[in-house]
């Protein structure tokens, strides 16, 4: 298979898309599982469907500069709605699927979006819902028909009409397609993403075809990616990261995207496709890594026993022989042994056994997870990007990976480190601006082009760049010790049974912790030592698990001490949440980041609590059910002094680092 045959020339979507059906318009470009069936189509094929769909979009009115709403799951026809948009010289704007109506209604309405294509008939009732106050919105269109028999109203299309009216509109408008993919070209803007909002409401972060596709074709040719891989779209659309690796580096290599059916068939689909190519952000893995413990926990006494063998063997030296580097014979030939009897089973049961290489980005991961998988075998890499600069700004690099960096500058990306700790970059990928939003944009970055990220970092002696934390989120102590929250809180989530937590510390005496436990790792141990609980708040509060996570919380401590930099960091005080922190809460974003400063405010009470020597705290919170309803739970919530600790004093370094 050939490597990447597209040029800068081929600066749009479209334009990349005649090229792959000129050169290998025979071969899948993407599949999708329905009803348990994989269904493929060829890049001539995809050519097809995605002009049919855009010569119904001009027929229903889209213009060139106008924007292509976007609302659903990863399918096939969302994509080729989005390259049929932009064949018009439209803008796609994909949206979070699982956003409310009003966060959706905030989005349409700030993008000024005329028409937008969803995917079923859940998008089309919220979209339903806010019609009335979004005065430009005026079509939907819907992929999927179940349900939507006896929906009448003359907006609504499905999509497959949509295509009939476009294979008419072609008939009667010979060559309109191709003479409006010439008039693109890549200064123009390709899409528009909105951030997720963490401090604030979602920016549309405006990104030209050469943002994207320039970083796309530079990151491919770096990791030496061709149109043999195989990758799995299963993260939001919304998301660049999305955006990048499931369309615009597809487009540059020509290789295949696959859809699965569902997030609850992801595992089944990753076994069944096998992808070669993989992109997962740390949830996901802390997630795999979650289900793997609790099967070994389950496991008889001899399998366990072998496991935890081989893992001690791997840990030793499987990153050493991923890299290529120099390992005792005896300790490769056990390695060897159990890649047969361990890692290799435990990759294929993951679905990673045939991986090239797999990504992880849009938060730090722990040391202890990002180790696991490199001790596998499995070519786990760090980057670290934005949405503003098409997502890649560093990445780890090849026989050289550290598990605390996030490797070296991209290729053209320069990064830099401001007088305060901040990290800067500029690149090709750096975005257009923010839509409607010139203060912002001005705000983010200078003349020059320089985007200030908002993180704290610093260059280590190999000259990779370490990220600290948000620059606005590291705090410090009345000690005068660094107190990076994201750190403490991405050691905790390295255990199974923590599936979030919230540090706090700052102008405080000492650092405490909010946890929320995992519901299916702890109820397994819960099960497996007979102790009953009726749900998640009542598993929370029982001692049983505040012993488990004290645990966790000392092994973390223990790890704390060794660093001089972060060993007064250690956590003194922590309580179980009643209730998992939710994003229809208000508590997270879409992209499952903590919104600190609402947590903060909701939690007051609890915050000082923590604090005051109190062994328990009550708290009422308010949380939205699945089918949108709002209730109120209330729990009296035990606080818990971890034992054994050894405050030290932060070393003049750290004293350093901080000022």
């Amino acid at each position: 298979m050939s490597g990447i045959t597209s040029t800068r020339e081929m600066d749009t979507f479209p334009k990349l898309l005649l090229h792959h059906v000129a050169v290998r318009g025979g071969k899948d470009a993407m599949r999708e599982k329905d009803l348990g069936i994989w269904q493929s189509w060829t890049w001539a094929e995809m050519k097809d469907e995605i002009f049919a769909f855009a010569g119904g979009l001009a027929a229903l009115g889209l213009k060139r500069g106008e924007v292509l709403a976007i609302v659903g799951d990863n399918r096939p026809h969302m994509y080729w709605a989005m390259v049929a948009a932009q064949c018009l010289g439209a803008t796609p704007v994909p949206m979070y699927q699982d956003s409310v109506a009003e966060e959706m209604q905030y989005v349409l309405d700030h993008a000024e979006a005329r028409i937008a294509v969803v995917e079923d008939q859940e998008q089309v009732d919220k979209l339903l819902e806010i019609k009335d106050r979004c005065p430009k919105l005026e079509t939907f269109v819907y992929e999927d028909e179940r349900g939507m028999r006896h929906y009448d109203q003359p907006f609504l299309h499905a999509y497959g009409k949509v295509q009939e009216m476009g294979r008419d509109f072609l008939k009667k408008n010979p060559g309109f397609i191709e003479a409006e993919i010439a008039k693109t070209k890549g200064s123009d803007i390709g899409i528009m993403l909105y951030t997720s909002g963490t401090t604030g409401k979602p920016k549309g972060v405006m990104l030209s075809y050469d943002n994207v596709l320039i970083t796309a074709r530079n990151a491919s040719a770096l990791e030496g990616l061709s149109d043999a891989e195989e990758t799995v779209a299963y993260l939001p659309m919304a998301w660049v990261g999305d955006h990048i690796f499931s369309l615009a580096q597809a487009y540059v290599c020509g290789y295949t995207v696959n859809c699965p059916e569902s997030g609850d068939t992801l595992m089944i689909d990753l076994r069944e496709i096998g992808p070669t190519y993989y992109f997962a952000p740390p949830r996901i893995y802390e997630n795999l890594l979650t289900s793997v413990m609790i099967r070994m926990e389950d496991a008889a006494p001899m399998k366990r026993k072998m496991f935890n063998y081989f893992m001690d063997v791997a840990k030793t030296c499987g990153p050493q022989i991923l890299d290529g580097k120099p390992v005792p014979f005896g300790d490769r030939f056990k390695y060897w042994l159990g890649n047969i009897l361990v890692y290799g089973p435990l990759k294929n049961v993951l679905g990673l056994s045939r991986l090239k290489l797999a990504y992880t980005a849009g938060e730090a991961i722990g040391p202890e997870i990002f180790d696991f998988y490199r001790s596998l075998g499995i070519n786990t890499k760090q980057l670290y990007g934005q949405t503003e600069a098409s997502v890649f700004v560093c990445v780890q690099p090849t026989g050289a990976i550290k598990s605390d960096t996030v490797g070296l500058p991209a290729p053209e990306v320069e990064v830099k480190i401001d007088d305060n700790g901040e990290v800067l970059y500029r690149s090709p990928g750096v975005f257009v601006g923010y839509y409607k939003n010139p203060e912002g944009t001005a705000e983010t970055k200078d003349a020059d082009n320089w985007v200030k990220t908002g993180d704290a970092g610093f260059f280590d002696g190999d000259g990779q760049l370490k990220i600290i934390d948000r620059a606005k989120d590291v705090g410090k102590l009345t000690n005068g010790g660094m107190f990076p929250p994201k750190y403490l809180e991405n050691k905790l989530k390295f255990f199974p049974f923590i599936k979030e937590a919230v540090a706090f510390g700052h102008e405080r005496d000492y650092v405490t912790a909010f946890v929320n436990i995992d519901l299916e790792a702890c109820g397994n141990w819960a099960e497996r030592r007979g102790i009953p609980y009726s749900g998640f708040q009542d598993l929370a509060a029982r001692g049983e698990i505040y012993d488990l996570i004290e645990e966790c919380v000392q092994k973390v401590n223990a790890d704390l001490k060794k660093d001089p930099m972060l060993s007064h960091c250690q956590i003194r005080r922590f309580l179980t949440l009643h209730k998992e922190l939710d994003a229809d809460d208000g508590e997270l974003t879409r992209t499952r980041k903590v919104r600190r400063r609402f947590i903060a405010e909701r939690y007051a009470a609890q915050i000082d609590a923590l604090y005051s020597g109190v062994p328990m705290v009550k708290v009422e919170s308010e949380v939205t059910f699945e089918d949108g309803r709002k209730g109120v739970l209330k729990a009296d919530l035990k606080i818990r002094d971890v034992k054994g600790f050894e405050a030290a004093a932060p070393t003049e370094t750290a004293l350093r680092k901080t000022a």
